[in-house]
């Protein structure tokens, strides 16, 4: 990864310990654009505001870190050194998730403090962002963080409540005031606060490690104000199966931890049109750079995935289910089509021993025909029994030739659980495996330092279609503006069995999606994952070819990335590049819609336009749709028609070139 740096130190660089200490009580520093201010008053206690478009977005919201000992670092704190400077670098993702480069640039506040400490800010053109960076000997615990978010009025959030922190976090997002979130109750992130008449404001966090993950709550004494809440460290946990570990004794402090380091970042995403969140790669800007010297061998992709469908296979002559013989036919499929992975979700092991392997798998026999077909193998895992196989399971899967691993089931982001996600990362990329992470909180740029992690869940996705209505159009139009903001999210589409809301059933072992087929096909665009399922049977995909026209080609990765309208919960209209082909996705909720492509982003020249449409019974059918293939210009403006729960998804190909 090639970075161009350029930093800009200001002529309040280096004050002096005397002037600070008397004179400095309220600093600021703004964005490139000068369109966000941060102002940080250093008082007997530490708070920082965020000011957009000359209107305060976020009052004063006090911040501060309590130590073992009682220390409490931004409690009557003493400024020694304040620095400034512009950052200006261009990041070339090993993994293409939105971009091909990305602008990093903004401009950093240093506060030194004579505890041992700074507080570091930075100001971005689309939001803001805080960590603490400690320089304490030895090893200390951090006891508890106050991290505050106190809005200046009353506004409604988007808020993806929590029960308990032992969660997958794929909680649907309830649309409620900040008034009503009260101390008892409490959500994951991120989470999305709408400024009345004014921005929307994404909380989350980066790079995490070492540390639990935050939470927020409501806060007892200040209205309209949003408090991080954490896991305590876990001292004891128990095993109620092979994967759920659920702690059981907790001690009275968040972490154990270095005494020199930095610790997470507070992030707020700021989004004056609702496209802007979908486009913001903050998260990743803030994330920790690239830890592996080789990346060549890391592959994003598509993937036949076995489980969503229940190995539902048919018209074959053997007996479908966890064998030789099916997963054969799932590598046949992958082959044929071009898709460069076949996953062995639950089942091929005898849970509890990730070395014995089902007699009815010939592992060796599997990898030999794979490597043929020139298609990978990914293999899922539990997390527990992972963590206590590590190096004699990892070692296993290298000398099978195992491409990648789907781990599950963490359900849990206490300090040490986050730390097990990057000790998965290294290990794995050691054997140069590719990393897919289950039942696992939101993503924190840990792919940045090791892009093997490909992708990972924390997201209600398609899998939920199999016991219930969670997984339904509202949801799916949702989550690109929230969960997908902080990284790529393995929802899991591709149904082709598609029902209206009218005729959904959830059927565990012959599931459906909610919402029509030309909505589950701009997923593939609408949706980031540098590896994508597709999820249904082979039988059901091999009976639809123009539908695998399109799953075959569409890619995983992207170079440019433009969102060309789009709704929080209502709409979105996406268009993305790999190369010289674009291409689109639009989905709506259960609401039918009328939407305008403007085809005005593309270059001069002819294009050809391959367009799946809803059909005009889509309505009533949700499986109706029609395949439109025309030529267009730069400038061409397409009507298209959004049935209830429906979508639009195309290809665009230069022709001139």
């Amino acid at each position: 990864m090639r970075r161009l740096l350029v930093c800009v130190w200001s002529a309040m660089a280096m004050l002096s310990l005397a002037s600070v200490a008397s004179h400095a009580k309220q600093i600021s520093v703004s964005s490139p654009d000068r369109r966000t201010e941060i102002v940080v008053e250093v008082r007997e206690a530490i708070t920082y505001s965020v000011r957009h478009n000359g209107r305060e977005i976020l009052s004063p919201s006090r911040i501060c870190l309590t130590l073992g000992d009682g220390t409490v670092l931004g409690h009557r704190s003493v400024l020694q050194r304040v620095q400034q400077r512009e950052i200006k670098q261009v990041i070339r993702p090993v993994v293409k998730e939105k971009s091909e480069e990305i602008l990093d640039h903004c401009r950093e506040l240093a506060l030194d403090f004579a505890q041992g400490f700074s507080l570091i800010f930075r100001a971005y053109n689309d939001g803001v962002a805080y960590r603490f960076v400690t320089r304490l000997p030895g090893q200390i615990i951090v006891k508890a963080e106050e991290a505050t978010f106190r809005f200046p009025a009353d506004c409604l959030t988007y808020f993806p409540e929590e029960e308990s922190f032992f969660t997958h976090s794929e909680r649907l997002y309830l649309h409620i005031p900040l008034s009503q979130i009260t101390p008892g109750r409490f959500c994951s992130l991120p989470a999305l606060v709408e400024i009345p008449e004014g921005p929307k404001v994404a909380i989350t966090e980066s790079d995490l490690e070492d540390y639990p993950g935050m939470y927020l709550t409501g806060s007892g004494d200040s209205p309209n104000t949003l408090v991080g809440l954490f896991p305590r460290y876990v001292l004891q946990d128990s095993a109620r199966n092979d994967r759920d570990i659920v702690p059981v004794r907790r001690a009275d402090f968040l972490a154990r931890t270095r005494g020199e380091r930095v610790f997470p970042w507070r992030v707020l995403v700021i989004a004056d049109r609702d496209g802007d969140l979908v486009e913001s790669q903050m998260v990743y800007k803030l994330a920790r750079p690239l830890e592996l010297d080789d990346t060549s061998w890391i592959r994003p992709g598509k993937v036949a995935w076995d489980w969503w469908n229940a190995l539902n296979v048919y018209g074959v002559d053997f007996r479908a289910g966890i064998n030789t013989a099916t997963y054969k036919y799932y590598i046949d499929f992958a082959s044929r089509y071009g898709i460069e992975y076949v996953i062995l979700d639950e089942g091929w092991y005898k849970l509890g021993d990730l070395l014995q392997v089902n007699p009815d798998i010939d592992m060796e026999e599997l990898t030999t025909y794979a490597r043929q077909k020139n298609v990978g193998l990914i293999l899922w895992v539990v997390w527990k029994t992972l963590d206590q196989q590590m190096q004699e399971a990892l070692d296993q899967f290298q000398r099978w030739g195992i491409k990648g691993i789907k781990v599950d089931f963490m359900q849990r982001d206490d300090q040490d659980v986050v730390n097990f996600h990057w000790r998965v990362a290294r290990e794995a990329a050691k054997r140069h495996l590719i990393v897919d992470f289950h039942g696992a909180h939101k993503p924190t740029g840990l792919r940045r330092a090791y892009p093997n992690v490909l992708t990972r869940e924390g997201v209600r996705g398609m899998e939920w279609s199999k016991w219930s209505t969670g997984a339904s159009p509202d949801n799916a139009v949702t989550i690109p503006f929230i969960r997908m903001l902080a990284g790529p999210m393995d929802y899991t589409p591709g149904a082709m069995l598609n029902a209206t809301r009218e005729q959904f059933r959830p059927i565990m072992t012959l599931p459906m999606s909610q919402g029509t087929r030309c909505h589950q096909l701009a997923m593939y665009v609408v949706y980031e994952s540098p590896l994508q399922m597709l999820s249904d049977s082979p039988t059901h995909y091999l009976k639809e070819p123009e539908c695998m026209e399109f799953l075959a080609k569409v890619p995983t990765v992207w170079d440019e990335t433009r969102v060309l309208d789009a709704r929080v919960a209502e709409y979105i209209l996406v268009a993305r590049r790999n190369g010289q082909e674009w291409w689109l996705g639009a989905m709506t909720n259960w609401t039918p819609r009328d939407l305008v492509v403007d085809f005005s982003f593309l270059g001069p020249g002819r294009y050809e336009l391959q367009a799946y449409q809803d059909g005009i019974n889509a309505d009533r059918c949700a499986m109706d749709y029609k395949r439109v293939v025309k030529t267009i210009v730069s400038g061409h403006r397409e009507n298209i028609h959004l049935a209830p729960g429906g979508g639009w998804a195309a290809r665009v190909i230069p022709l001139d070139q």
